[in-house]
């Protein structure tokens, strides 16, 4: 659900945050309860709930203005079950810059918790608004905190890698090293979540007492998000291993060039005559004009291919998806970001059609399957 537009960064809250915002409610209310009666109490608990996520929303927002001073675009700030995510359209070219927007969310955090203690300490206030401002200063201290743990994908995560990118000059190896310390980091979660569902409160071991299901319930949650973001991180690097060996002419497959009018089945004859795995619409002159979508052409059944002309099933050429048949590397990733599609048509440079590019050929070359 899409809520606003501060600093031109596009915010958005997933349905997820509504169930955390009634588990915090009623977590809280009991807090509530003792300083004021109910039902007014849950008016209090749903009022820190919005608090803890603003906390949460600060600090996402802090990552995208920094990144954005640095100038770094911003796709969009998100809100949801464990917290919020800020996407950023590319990586920070600089171990100075990847380390400063990944500071900027937890010192956030940690200012608005010293501010809190400092008002805590100076300012006589109404119960209500006590308890309010000392569960704030508490969740602004502990998303700081929770956030510095040294493994990706937390920012203390990226912080080792902009350290390990600066002593070693490369990022990959900050990536690694991070991703590996964050599946530690996930582990430690969930031993400690393990540890507080059978913590008692009197200080001895076993059931009754303690934190309960819920500590390990949600320590699980937030181990899995740990444990999955960082192994995405160390997959990602060896995906990017991979990009320099992109090769759009190795890649491209055989096109066999069909006028719009020509049936689908005719056509399908052809390509398999010159062992082509695409189609391309051309003109009487022979200008290419569209591509043949392959997913189309598998969804037609075969009693219909000879009643539907291959034009049908094309999808019109445009500069964006006609690319130079020598494009290779990171040039390639980011033709094929900048206009996502499932084909694109290669050329040479004298405007002769050399093939196609089919998108499921890249991802297989990035996965290696």
């Amino acid at each position: 659900m899409f809520v606003g537009r501060p600093f031109g960064v596009p915010v958005y809250v997933s349905p997820s945050w509504f169930l955390v915002a009634v588990l915090v409610t009623v977590m809280f209310e009991g807090q509530a309860n003792d300083v004021i009666d109910r039902p007014a109490s849950y008016a209090v608990a749903f009022a820190y709930a919005l608090l803890l996520y603003g906390s949460v929303f600060v600090h996402e927002l802090s990552h995208a203005v920094t990144a954005r001073v640095l100038g770094l675009p911003v796709r969009s700030v998100t809100l949801h079950i464990l917290g919020g995510e800020t996407s950023i359209e590319r990586e920070a070219p600089t171990p100075g810059r990847e380390f400063l927007i990944a500071f900027a969310g937890p010192l956030v955090n940690l200012v608005l918790a010293g501010l809190g203690l400092f008002a805590h300490a100076v300012l006589t206030l109404p119960d209500v608004a006590l308890l309010l401002l000392e569960a704030l200063t508490f969740a602004n201290l502990l998303v700081g905190v929770f956030n510095l743990l040294p493994g990706l994908p937390l920012d203390g995560g990226r912080l080792v890698r902009a350290a390990v990118w600066k002593a070693t000059g490369r990022s990959r190896s900050g990536a690694i090293v991070a991703g590996w310390i964050g599946r530690g980091v996930a582990i430690a979660c969930l031993i400690t979540g393990a540890f507080l569902a059978t913590y008692r409160t009197d200080g001895e071991s076993g059931g009754g007492g303690g934190f309960g299901w819920l500590a390990l319930l949600w320590s699980a949650l937030v181990a899995s998000f740990i444990w999955v973001g960082a192994t995405q991180a160390i997959r990602a690097e060896r995906v990017r291993d991979r990009i320099p060996l992109l090769s759009a002419r190795r890649l491209a497959r055989r096109a066999t060039l069909v006028t719009a009018d020509v049936p689908l089945a005719e056509a399908i004859r052809r390509a398999h005559e010159d062992h082509a795995g695409a189609l391309v619409i051309v003109d009487h002159d022979g200008v290419p004009r569209g591509l043949v979508s392959e997913k189309a052409v598998t969804a037609t059944p075969p009693h219909r291919r000879p009643w539907v002309s291959a034009g049908d099933l094309s999808r019109g050429l445009d500069e964006a998806r006609t690319l130079p048949a020598d494009i290779t590397g990171e040039a390639l990733v980011t033709a094929l970001r900048r206009a996502p599609s499932s084909e694109y048509l290669l050329v040479e440079p004298d405007g002769r059609v050399y093939g196609v590019l089919a998108v499921s050929d890249v991802d297989r070359a990035f996965t290696g399957v």
